[in-house]
């Protein structure tokens, strides 16, 4: 048996370490930037001192959705916004979940606030309270529109120190039939409307001397209908965002679904590193009641939740080189909801499996 590596099979593998070193730094910029960014408020105690206990719950009527006029809906807002640093190659793709060292159990559990044109989506106080109650972490992604259309309770989403907020589409438009400009409407709109909430939190009274440092950008992105294609995953990475799907579906935007079956999904499908899709914009049916059964139970089994900003900086990146919700293309369906709305996409790239991507902060 040779004791030595022939000189072609010796450079090609010199080649071969290069580029996964040069991969790996590239990478660990890229979480780094995410990862260490402050993307909840820093201050532990400003949401209680702007907002008292009484005013954190829904109103009446505030969780049903309600159709709007759609000549009325809030314009992106005209801000000048941040620069971006590119994601790296390796991670353009959707995050599904994430791969934890041995013994360690965290879970990210993710509710989505959108709101399509012409309506105006409800907020659920109940399903934030229940997490407020259980000191639970968790990550919103928020649209644009909706941030606009609920100014109020954004500025609380941000002043929680328990809740990162993330991006979903400006007025959840399914990217795949979306180019050019109408593309970057829906992925850097939500940016604009971030920033102008923010402005609108620091100018408070209650901030006044408080540290409510929030990172400058939206660094995740979860695109709407769990539906995308290359360009926008491309589109996506240029201006600096991961874009983060699911490895657990509740079920809850089923009006069919019951409290029983969604928290049967938490208790059955949850895993150590896994990344939780529910719902807070009054379209989460029953999700308040099954996180209230749900939440102490995984508790009791060892579970920690976590933002998924935190979830990420703890393992190695579970990534598909394309975005769907239970298997590969179940989400091609939407292509055709609202057809009068979209531009035709071209057919989806053929789907591989899933690859790792190691965290630099997993050590």
């Amino acid at each position: 048996m040779p004791l030595f590596v022939p000189l072609p099979a010796a450079v090609n593998y010199g080649r071969l370490m290069i580029t996964r070193c040069l991969t790996a730094i590239l990478v660990s910029a890229a979480l780094q930037a995410v990862s260490t960014a402050p993307s909840i408020a820093a201050d532990p105690n400003l949401l209680a001192r702007c907002w008292p206990a009484t005013a954190l719950p829904a109103s009446d009527g505030e969780r049903k959705p309600r159709r709007h006029d759609a000549r009325r809906d809030p314009a992106i807002p005209a801000i000048q916004l941040p620069a971006a640093s590119s994601i790296p190659r390796a991670l353009r793709g959707a995050v599904r979940r994430v791969k934890l060292p041995p013994g360690k159990k965290l879970v990210a559990l993710t509710l989505d606030m959108c709101e399509q044109r012409g309506e105006i989506s409800g907020y659920d106080g109940p399903v934030i309270d229940a997490l407020r109650a259980n000191g639970v972490r968790a990550t919103i992604f928020a649209g644009g529109k909706w941030m606009l259309s609920h100014p109020e309770r954004a500025q609380q989403i941000l002043a929680d120190p328990r809740l990162e907020i993330g991006n979903h589409g400006w007025a959840h438009r399914n990217v795949r039939g979306l180019s050019g400009h109408d593309l970057l409407q829906e992925i850097l709109g939500p940016q604009a409307a971030f920033q102008s909430i923010r402005a609108e939190l620091s100018q408070r009274a209650c901030v006044a001397g408080s540290d409510h440092t929030l990172q400058p950008r939206l660094a995740l992105y979860r695109f709407p209908f769990g539906a995308c294609r290359a360009e926008a995953l491309d589109a996506l990475a240029d201006n600096g965002m991961l874009a983060i799907q699911w490895d657990v579906s509740t079920g809850d935007s089923s009006k069919a679904e019951t409290t029983k079956g969604i928290v049967a999904a938490l208790l059955n499908e949850v895993k150590p590193g896994s990344i939780v899709l529910a719902h807070a914009n009054g379209r989460g049916y029953r999700t308040a009641e099954a996180l209230a059964i749900a939440i102490p139970k995984l508790k009791a089994r060892g579970y920690d939740f976590v933002t998924v900003s935190e979830l990420l900086a703890a393992g190695e990146l579970v990534i598909s080189p394309t975005c769907y919700d239970r298997r590969p293309g179940d989400t091609d369906r939407y292509d055709n909801l609202f057809a009068s709305r979209l531009r035709p996409a071209p057919p989806p790239a053929a789907h591989k499996d899933a690859t790792r991507v190691r965290s630099p902060f997993s050590e």
